[in-house]
């Protein structure tokens, strides 16, 4: 059997993948699929986890839909920061704001599993959750005034943080109270100026 010419097709294919495309999806979800193998091992003690006697809201979406969601989520973010990357052309003066903005805010989100799951410090999660708020939202806007379409495809993403937040602690009333926390610390030191 002469392989020679599957061989060459599969060289021909190759040659036509577009690999800056396909890296940008990938590179994305890199950190969040070792954040997974890393964590999953130390969530899960025998039958139950800790994160599973959390208390949730109701609506909370069941541990399976993480994978997939994220999976989509990360593929979408990467593949509006190759559009921005073919926008500018490259790497060039155009890209450095919000090519930057978006490797700073997929360095945030990829924090927040050690800091969440690994510490387990909800407080210093539910800070860090909220600057990866802030600059999703710069590195959307970003996107979307260089390509309107790598905008559009970082939205899905904005709703996410949101759902993290009212994951984060082990009750929505506990949040409050950091929230309220917060905000009678800022207001003390405001009347003590």
């Amino acid at each position: 059997m002469d392989l020679q010419p599957y061989v060459e097709h599969v060289s021909e294919t190759l040659k036509m993948a577009n690999w800056a495309a396909l890296g940008s999806v990938i590179l994305p979800n890199v950190g969040g699929w070792a954040n997974g193998i890393y964590f999953a091992g130390q969530i899960r003690k025998g039958d139950k986890s800790w994160y599973d006697e959390l208390k949730k809201p109701c609506w909370n979406p069941p541990k399976w839909v993480f994978g997939p969601t994220w999976t989509v989520l990360y593929s979408g973010m990467g593949y509006a920061s190759y559009l921005v990357y073919e926008e500018c052309g490259g790497f060039t003066e155009d890209a450095v704001l919000p090519l930057t903005l978006y490797g700073g805010q997929l360095l945030l989100n990829w924090a927040w599993t050690p800091i969440f799951f690994g510490l387990k410090d909800f407080k210093m999660a539910f800070i860090e959750i909220s600057v990866l708020g802030g600059a999703a939202v710069a590195t959307t806007v970003a996107f979307g005034q260089v390509n309107k379409t790598a905008g559009a495809l970082m939205l899905p993403y904005l709703a996410c943080p949101k759902s993290k937040m009212r994951r984060l602690s082990r009750s929505t009333f506990e949040i409050t109270q950091i929230i309220s926390k917060c905000l009678n610390s800022l207001m003390e030191k405001s009347l003590l100026l």
